[in-house]
């Protein structure tokens, strides 16, 4: 059994900020407005993928931000919401999971508590301090090195994670990343190969511990577990080129009878 970890935003769909042609097809709608977008090539190919794979969306989005998400290939029977920390079955969340990741990140609970009091009084703050499901916490500064710097300084970094993605900050337990929702769910479904595909810094675990990942040549250069990370140029939209290198993969494992 193949199971396909992917990373949702920005590595199989982009926003409508993103410039990705005019053969696109939108598979999210917020507040009715078109937000989303996958490139019609991306599109196929994953059509074609997910009759070979167990294929898993594994997102930091919240379940109800994954909720929006039709990628008009079919409810994916399976996928991981919360950077890993809530899996849904058909669906419907799996609620020892939950409980699982809550007793995995016990020991950061006080750190979580002082960075959320650290992220409401940082002077650079921009929004409202999220505390996803007692899981991680997000919010946007207008100056995200200094805040992320400043949270460093006060936390026990054995403990937690800190960091952003443009003005987003999140903190996090470790334990709480996609690298031990990866390995999780190996066990839970009983999967032989892992493949990844992921395009930031939450997916670096989820990257060095699948057995082939694909990300950006920068990204791809970062990760600490070599030659398995396949780095994909950027004169190419990620998704179309990491989709075509997966499914040349998969098919080649379907010939020698491996699917």
């Amino acid at each position: 059994m193949i199971v396909f970890h992917v990373d949702l935003d920005n590595t199989l769909i982009y926003s409508y900020r993103h410039e990705i042609g005019k053969e696109k097809i939108n598979v999210e709608i917020y507040e009715g407005r078109e937000i989303s977008f996958m490139t019609r090539s991306s599109y196929l190919l994953l059509k074609k993928i997910r009759e070979k794979v167990v294929f898993v969306p594994t997102t930091t989005r919240t379940e109800e931000q994954y909720g929006r998400i039709d990628l008009k290939t079919g409810a994916p029977d399976y996928a991981l919401v919360c950077n890993g920390g809530v899996l849904l079955k058909d669906g419907k969340e799996v609620p020892d999971w939950y409980e699982e990741s809550l007793r995995l990140t016990d020991k950061s609970r006080g750190d979580l508590v002082y960075a959320e009091s650290c992220m409401r009084k940082d002077r650079d703050r921009i929004f409202e301090v999220r505390n996803i499901r007692n899981l991680f916490l997000f919010t946007k500064s207008r100056k995200p090195s200094e805040t992320v710097k400043r949270l460093k300084d006060s936390l026990d970094m054995t403990l937690m994670e800190v960091f952003y993605n443009g003005s987003k900050v999140y903190a996090l337990p470790k334990g709480l990343d996609k690298g031990t929702a990866v390995r999780r769910f190996r066990n839970y479904i009983k999967g032989d190969i892992v493949l990844a595909a992921g395009d930031s810094d939450f997916d670096l675990p989820m990257l060095e511990e699948a057995d082939h990942s694909w990300a950006p040549e920068a990204l791809a250069e970062r990760c600490l577990s070599g030659t398995h990370v396949t780095g994909v140029p950027c004169d190419r939209i990620f998704s179309d080129v990491m989709l075509e290198s997966v499914f040349t993969e998969v098919s080649g494992r379907e010939e020698v009878g491996y699917v």
